[in-house]
């Protein structure tokens, strides 16, 4: 299991991309976190098996119905990085 942060490009902040993707890692009982960045993407952070994170990158492609997704980067990051509550998924 790795900590995962994608940094998520286009029209997802005010489409309600956040509560879409919170709901859907909440489904699949997802740790981490979404958050909105001041540039204009949106942060998740998540705790992945490595066989998940396929699964997950086409949510975070589907986001909502108002959203549209042009670019997701991934990385690998260590657990000081993520800060994570380490209890469901949350919005921030």
């Amino acid at each position: 299991m790795e900590i995962y942060r994608f940094l998520v490009s286009g029209r997802v902040q005010g489409v309600f991309y956040r509560k879409s993707i919170q709901q859907a890692a909440s489904a699949l009982q997802i740790q981490g976190y979404v958050r909105n960045l001041d540039d204009g993407r949106v942060e998740v952070v998540a705790f992945l098996y490595d066989d998940m994170v396929e699964e997950f990158k086409k949510i975070l492609q589907n986001g909502s119905p108002l959203s549209r997704v042009e670019k997701i980067e991934q990385e690998v990051i260590s657990e000081e990085e993520a800060d994570l509550i380490h209890d469901g998924f949350e919005v921030r």
